[in-house]
């Protein structure tokens, strides 16, 4: 009774052993147990040679036991140790003659009270492993369930990234770090916020997401365990607590799996928002440049946008030669416009975008910012008439087109061309086109032609000789050469048009209808 009730196998036996000599004349020799080997050991049995060569013997024996040979032992026999559960071993005693049939019995029931013993206590400590990992399962379904709660309520409250970076940081009490897929933070709970935020080099980085999302699992980088935030395998954010120590374990891992799953929904639904946005603010902004009803103040209103002061469209033109430059070149202008709080009404168009603010906005200062933006590349701006009302936004449109394309064909520099400031291009551009092209031929037909027939540039070394105001160094110096050059041209210029460029009344008529021709060729462009 005290060998089943007890679940210690060495207790066990401490009882079966000591009851050998209380039932027989028998001596304990030893017990050996198939898996553990020797428990214990008496006589003959405590030489390692003894127990050999017993081992040898058992080797043959069947599981229901049998007599064994021991140096100077009369009489030896091995009980077996077994239950229903199977063999565990032999019970080994010795006498000087052969005890009788009845103490052999009580011997064998001994043996057999030892098995079943032996086999309810590791049933036991089965048993008691089992409920030691259901006892850790439960705790961890159990802090699974409240991460889960804790993080939905979050979620359902929409308390946003930093309402996220809080229920992390309470669930696991780790600094938490919330940033997007660059390295910058967007969100931070808990104590020692890094100031200045640290940054990672880019290929870095970069080789960083690639590793976490083939894991599919939280991984370590450096002092963090982070995971990415990928709800369709593009990488919206990255979510991290900082384990300075590395003592973050299956808790920590699971709450931030969560947090992700959450902040995904949470990122996604932002983008959701935003796309949405650029689509309507897109929509009305065609809707503008081709001519809208009143419904447009109402939905520009909804869009937090008044269209009820003067506005200007203007034209940005420019680029950083890379294959994404039209995107390039929306985002800078987007990012540009967002910073100097200029409205956020524009739309990409076939290269350029156009873009819908307000009147009295600083276009040199905007075009700078563009290409801060763009860190290398180059920009110039178009910008139309001002307009009280949205049905005048396609005129203002086809004005800074204009403007555009008269200092595309000017030559000059890049910057910021305002349609109000064109003067005698402005004028030109709003006379008859056939008497402008009469007006043009008077004065310059002769050259014209020779630079048609000749695949000269004639035209272009007079039109920036006028705008220099006849200065030799100036013109050589926007020409790009040399000064001989020039002056040959020129004369070239004298000999094929007749003209007397050192009469002021010529030169005058030569800018005006040199002028004219880059209006002529700005306003056609515009109708191809």
């Amino acid at each position: 009774m005290q060998m089943t009730e007890t679940g210690d196998e060495q207790r066990i036996l401490h009882l079966a052993t000591t009851a050998v000599p209380s039932l027989s004349l028998c001596r304990l020799q030893g017990v050996h147990l198939t898996d553990a080997g020797w428990r214990a050991t008496a006589g003959q049995c405590q030489s390692a040679e003894v127990r050999a060569d017993l081992e040898a013997q058992f080797a043959v024996l069947s599981s229901a036991g049998g007599a064994v040979a021991i140096l100077h032992q009369a009489w030896a026999w091995a009980f077996s140790l077994r239950s229903l559960e199977g063999h565990f071993g032999f019970l080994l005693v010795s006498a000087a003659e052969e005890p009788p049939p009845s103490q052999q019995f009580l011997l064998r029931v001994l043996a057999q009270q030892t098995g079943i013993a032996l086999a309810n206590a590791r049933r036991y400590a089965q048993l008691k492993v089992a409920n030691s990992a259901l006892a850790a399962t439960v705790r961890a379904l159990e802090q699974s369930t409240a991460i889960h709660e804790r993080l939905t309520r979050v979620a359902m409250a929409v308390e946003g990234e930093a309402g996220i970076a809080e229920a992390v940081h309470e669930l696991t009490g780790y600094p938490v770090a919330i940033e997007d897929r660059r390295g910058n933070l967007r969100a931070w709970a808990g104590p020692d916020l890094p100031a200045p935020y640290p940054t990672m080099p880019r290929e870095r980085r970069e080789q960083m997401l690639r590793r976490a999302l083939a894991e599919a699992r939280p991984i370590r980088e450096g002092d963090r365990l982070l995971t990415v935030v990928s709800p369709r395998r593009d990488v919206l954010g990255v979510l991290a607590l900082i384990d300075t120590h590395g003592t973050a374990g299956v808790v920590e891992r699971v709450a931030l799996e969560h947090g992700a799953t959450v902040l995904g929904m949470e990122l996604a639904r932002l983008r959701s928002l935003a796309e949405t946005e650029v689509r309507l603010r897109r929509d009305l902004v065609e809707e503008l440049l081709t001519g809208t009803d009143e419904s447009a103040l109402a939905r520009a209103e909804a869009l937090g946008y008044d269209l009820r002061r003067p506005h200007r469209v203007a034209v940005v033109e420019g680029g950083t030669n890379r294959p994404d430059d039209n995107d390039a070149l929306f985002h800078a202008v987007r990012r540009a416009m967002s910073d100097r709080d200029a409205g956020l009404l524009l739309v990409a168009r076939g290269g350029v975008v156009v873009v819908v603010t307000r009147a009295e906005s600083d276009w040199e200062g905007l075009r700078a910012a563009v290409l801060a933006q763009l860190s290398a590349g180059r920009c110039r701006i178009g910008v139309g008439g001002s307009c009280d009302h949205p049905a005048d936004i396609p005129r203002s449109y086809r004005e800074a087109e204009l403007a555009l394309r008269v200092q595309r064909g000017s030559g000059g520099s890049d910057q910021a061309t305002v349609f109000d400031q064109l003067g005698v291009y402005r004028i030109l551009a709003e006379r008859e086109e056939e008497g402008v092209v009469r007006f043009v031929r008077e004065w310059l037909g002769t050259l014209l032609d020779h630079d048609q027939n000749r695949r000269g540039d004639l035209m272009a070394t007079l039109g920036r000789y006028l705008e220099c105001g006849g200065n030799y160094d100036a013109t050589a110096a926007a020409l790009g050469v040399h000064r001989s050059t020039l002056k040959y041209r020129l004369q070239r210029i004298r000999e094929i048009s007749g003209h007397d460029l050192a009469n002021p009344d010529t030169c005058f008529n030569l800018q005006l209808a040199s002028r004219a021709w880059s209006t002529l060729a700005a306003m056609r462009a515009g109708r191809t």
